[in-house]
């Protein structure tokens, strides 16, 4: 009896790991659905930027030129890797992708960030010393204030100068049925000119432009920060949903895991519980035939 509690008390706890791994699995379902939508509605916002640089450019000729061209000697760069943890290999596959990318750059230092602190120690053992690093609250009011003291550091290079360029690396999440996903790298500055010469000679939809009355380089520059908040925002939220398809991942991999541990407890269960019975039947059968025994001796 003892082994038979024994195996119903392992049945009870792999049970409820059960029920905490469905709830993580539809949580991650349903932040991937939510990050997707808000990556379709950023789209829309930046379409919007770049037509409002269009405007201004097509009427200043404005000549975009926010950091000075270098010597080639210095790589600003922002990983995204995770805060929480049941994500597999998420933090490992994009430290291992931008330590690569960077090593191939040949830039003789590089100042990097990150955001989520898991994805630290992969670097700094790749060689990467990382100057700061930012956490994330958990919601997209917590994405807005951590983009915005990504902005300030950025700001801070800026300002020290001596940047050549700075560039993105975040997990992206790919189409299809299944969760995945795949790292990725996006230039944030210096402002592509061969892009912003395609957006100033690009046709008009309407027959005349929009007008302003705003001075042309404040609102060159207003718009241009609006621009990098979005690509920042946009790397965020692509790779917050790359996060949780890589833990719906890990929790359908544990769910599977589960079920067969489940399965095979039940199936101890059974096994014991018929010797259980079995060894009952067997002591019935052997008092009654000592009793039968003792009638007749008596």
């Amino acid at each position: 009896m003892e082994e038979l509690e024994k195996v119903k008390r392992k049945i009870k706890n792999a049970g409820e790991l059960q029920s905490v791994v469905k709830i993580m699995k539809a949580i991650s379902s349903t932040n991937i659905r939510e990050y997707e939508r808000a990556v379709e509605s950023l789209g829309e916002y930046a379409r919007s930027i770049e037509m409002g640089l269009a405007v201004v450019m097509k009427s200043e000729k404005i000549i975009p030129a926010l950091f000075p061209s270098g010597k080639g000697e210095l790589l600003g760069a922002v990983i995204f890797g995770s805060d929480q943890g049941l994500c597999g290999k998420f933090n490992e596959q994009i430290a291992r992708f931008a330590l690569a990318e960077i090593a191939g750059m040949g830039y003789e230092a590089t100042r990097a960030v990150a955001v989520g602190e898991r994805v630290i120690p992969h670097l700094e053992d790749g060689g990467l010393s990382i100057e700061a690093h930012f956490t994330f609250s958990g919601d997209f009011l917590g994405i807005t204030d951590v983009m915005g003291e990504v902005l300030v550091k950025i700001e801070e290079w800026r300002i020290d100068g001596g940047l050549d360029r700075i560039v993105l690396f975040y997990n992206r999440p790919e189409s299809g049925p299944l969760a995945t996903f795949r790292p990725s790298m996006a230039d944030l500055l210096p402002l592509d000119a061969e892009e912003m010469n395609e957006l100033s000679e690009r046709r008009w939809p309407s027959r005349s432009l929009p007008t302003f009355s705003m001075d042309p380089e404040r609102l060159f520059s207003s718009l241009v920060r609006e621009q990098i908040f979005t690509s920042l925002y946009r790397a965020f939220v692509e790779s917050l949903a790359s996060e949780n398809a890589s833990r719906l991942s890990s929790m359908q991999a544990a769910e599977r895991n589960i079920e067969e541990h489940l399965n095979e407890l039940s199936s101890q269960y059974r096994k014991r519980r018929q010797e259980a019975i079995s060894s009952e039947m067997q002591d019935v059968l052997v008092g009654f035939e000592a009793l039968i025994g003792e009638e007749r001796g008596g």
